[in-house]
């Protein structure tokens, strides 16, 4: 037998649920404040560079048309002065022109950088210190006429106010995480609660089911899992509820059955012990004795009735028996109960009419389908006085009709249900009668009915009489 240990530490599904919703949540908004950052900080060197470019490509420009303009270059210096940047002359050596040649030196560069810019290709540094303590961006802008590298433009603008913009996205950005973290923090707690509140109360009604409470219900949806649970719970209760009812039930059956069988057997037991001792000790005159033997076959025949119903009973129930349909007139079966029942009816002053045309056939057992019909006109006979006793037979559609009807007793409409119970008598039943005396018949009838995937039904009133109706398929 496996153990399971428990441990000693709890950590509590509540805050599993939060501390992982959180984790969830900090980790999303760490990488999207990255990225969001680094695409605003690459956004804003971008534009930086861009705007650097597009100088640089005017003065080139200007200075192709007029080569040696001076006052262009000079204003072009005080626009960008303006705007805190500085740009510089080079031709193809490196060295700065004569004019404005207080600009950033080309010097600075790397020997990688300038073999690209001999190449015709535009070099772009966000970040650099070379030109500057505080950091600037720079371009170089290279120039070239009829393919030929012959110089270009180095321009700079400080990063501190790209830096400077970038701290207060940053930081706005910051605000933005902590708030947004706040409310997800009471959004989770929250969302927690009620998740573990809605596991409690499975726990809960699952305890009171453990007591022997089998009437508790929880709410349940199809929201999510924990609805589903609900409602996979709700029906495990229902079950066992119904189990519970199937099992008390079938106990009470239980007791009813042996306090039936006992009632039964002691009746016919009694009589054959009796005469079995009377004659034993010779205590019965000679001119009885015959009288006893006999009284002694026939309860010993109502023993063996009893015994053969139960088997009977029993192996129906537990799909033993198996049935060989084939095709049967009725009116031929209807006449053989009538011929076989006759004397049994006439005891009680009864009449047994059949009414049914040649052409009603059925697809039936033929043994079984004598046996069901025996077992319900003999309990028309048994409850019928000087009365009349119908047996019908007709077609409705696929199914084939059988009709019996009899001018008895009758049922009360609260009894009808309990007649297919196994051993159930009505009061009336209660005297000594050689038909269906064990209260096995009807329950036999209607297994054999559901074997052949018929249905059987039955109309009675106190006083009015009793009908039962069967209906079998044809095909």
């Amino acid at each position: 037998m496996m153990l399971t240990k428990h441990p000693k530490f709890k950590f509590k599904y509540i805050y599993q649920q939060f501390f992982s919703h959180i984790s969830i949540i900090i980790v999303a908004f760490l990488l999207l404040s990255l990225l969001f950052a680094y695409y605003v900080e690459d956004l804003i060197y971008e534009n930086k560079a861009d705007e650097l470019i597009s100088y640089g490509d005017a003065i080139l420009k200007d200075m192709k048309e007029a080569p040696v303009a001076t006052d262009v270059l000079n204003q072009y210096s005080n626009v960008l002065a303006a705007r805190k940047m500085s740009f510089s002359m080079f031709d193809k050596e490196g060295k700065l022109y004569l004019i404005n040649k207080n600009g950033p030196a080309i010097k600075n560069l790397k020997p990688k950088e300038w073999e690209k810019v001999t190449k015709g290709i535009t070099l772009i540094v966000q970040s650099d210190k070379r030109f500057g303590q505080e950091g600037v961006t720079f371009v170089v802008r290279p120039y070239k006429d009829n393919g030929k590298f012959i110089g270009g433009v180095l321009l700079t603008s400080p990063i501190s106010g790209s830096s400077k913009m970038i701290h207060q996205i940053n930081k706005f950005l910051l605000y933005t995480i902590l708030i947004a973290f706040g409310v997800s923090f009471l959004q989770s707690w929250f969302l927690s609660r009620i998740h573990v509140h809605r596991i409690k109360r499975l726990r809960e009604a699952t305890s009171l089911v453990s007591e022997g409470n089998y009437h508790v219900k929880v709410n349940s949806s199809n929201f999510d899992e924990i609805g589903e649970l609900a409602i996979d719970f709700n029906h495990m209760v229902d079950k066992i509820n119904a189990s519970m009812l199937e099992i008390e039930s079938l106990e009470n059956r239980r007791r009813q059955f042996m306090a039936d069988v006992s009632h039964e057997m002691r009746t016919p037991l009694t009589t054959i012990s009796g005469v079995i001792e009377g004659l034993k000790n010779d205590m019965i005159p000679e001119e009885d004795k015959e009288r006893g033997i006999n009284l002694v076959s026939q309860e010993a025949k109502r023993l063996i009735r009893l015994v053969n119903e139960n088997l009977d009973y029993e192996k129906i129930r537990s799909n033993q028996i198996k049935l060989f349909k084939e095709e049967i007139q009725l009116l031929e079966v209807l006449e053989i109960i009538q011929e076989q029942l006759s004397m049994q009816a006439e005891e009680k002053n009864n009449q047994i009419i059949v009414e049914t045309d040649q052409d009603v056939h059925v697809m039936a057992d033929y043994d079984r389908l004598v046996q069901i019909l025996i077992n319900i006109t003999k309990n028309s006979i048994q409850f019928t006085t000087n009365g009349t006793i119908w047996l019908r037979g007709r077609m409705e559609q696929n199914w084939a009709i059988i009709e019996v009807e009899d001018t008895g007793l009758g049922i009360d409409t609260k009894e009808i249900q309990n007649i297919w119970r196994r051993f159930y008598k009505a009061d009336i039943s209660r005297t000594s009668n050689p038909y269906g005396e064990f209260g096995l018949g009807l329950s036999i009838v209607k297994q054999l009915v559901v074997l052949h995937e018929g249905k059987i039904e039955v109309f009675s009133e106190r006083g009015k009489g009793t009908k039962f109706v069967i209906r079998l398929k044809i095909d």
